[in-house]
């Protein structure tokens, strides 16, 4: 049964305040589950199971499959059809309030979400700041914002930092609108991220690294100077000053650093500030 008919027979209709576009297209979930690049032995948080149709592709190739969902109007659905399964285990809250990391123990674990596109930098963010990140990360999100999270540099964001920090990400494919139910207006994409064990360099925290990162992109279209002195409440010369010290040239955009030129960076303000 497709989702249409699964939330008809339970009289369910698709909320707008949740952004729900559930995910039918058979070809599309094989991409997904393949994606994921599952063992027999891996633990799987599933993020918006919805109805289940990837929630059971998933529960054949892994040995727990941890599906948390935020629309209690699911459980019906998903307790009845997954009655017989032992290796699925559903959480019903927000994955954005949920203890991942107490949800897993201590096993390795892969995630795979198909969630509203409102929520996916917020979502990946959540799971890539824990101080134990996934192996890999699948999500369908919105086309253009997966382009961007995979932007080179010339071309960086704090989006694409805050990512490319953790992780390498990938676009997988491009999903058109007919695979999900009802349609979105665009186009969406299949991400993975990569996880690294520790983030792609080194800094002295993390807290530190972004703080500076912020700072840096808080006026895209100025000098790294005048930025980055705003973005920290020092004054321009101060800025300046701290940029050389890092081998950067003051004039540069933030768009242009690389993650090493960042990580320089933030090394030369945590001591020379007295962070």
């Amino acid at each position: 049964m497709n989702p249409r008919e699964l939330l008809d027979e339970y009289g369910i209709l698709p909320k707008k305040s949740l952004g729900q576009n559930f995910m039918h297209d058979p070809n599309t979930i094989e991409k997904i589950v393949a994606t994921a690049q599952l063992m027999p032995d891996d633990t799987v948080i599933e993020v918006g199971p919805g109805t289940g149709q990837l929630t059971a592709e998933l529960a054949k190739q892994a040995r727990h499959v941890i599906a948390v969902e935020v629309d209690e109007r699911m459980q019906p659905i998903l307790e009845d059809r997954f009655a017989d399964t032992k290796n699925v285990y559903f959480v019903y809250e927000d994955i954005l309030k949920t203890d991942v990391l107490k949800l897993v123990g201590t096993d390795d674990f892969v995630v795979v979400a198909n969630v509203p596109y409102y929520i996916t930098t917020a979502i990946i963010s959540h799971l890539l700041e824990n101080y134990r990140r996934p192996k890999r990360i699948v999500i369908t999100m919105q086309y253009e914002v997966a382009q961007r999270i995979i932007s080179p540099v010339g071309d960086m964001s704090v989006l694409a930092v805050s990512v490319q920090f953790y992780g390498k990400p990938s676009i997988v494919s491009r999903l058109k609108p007919a695979v999900f139910w009802p349609r979105p207006n665009i186009d969406s994409a299949i991400l993975a991220i990569d996880c690294y064990e520790r983030p792609a360099v080194d800094v002295p925290s993390d807290k530190a690294f972004f703080k500076v990162v912020r700072a840096g992109f808080s006026q895209k279209r100025k000098q790294l100077r005048n930025s980055l002195s705003s973005g920290l409440g020092i004054k321009n010369k101060v800025g300046g000053t701290l940029l050389e010290h890092a081998e950067i040239d003051p004039s540069r955009r933030a768009e242009t650093l690389t993650l090493q030129e960042w990580a320089d960076l933030t090394q030369v303000a945590y001591d020379e500030l007295g962070w």
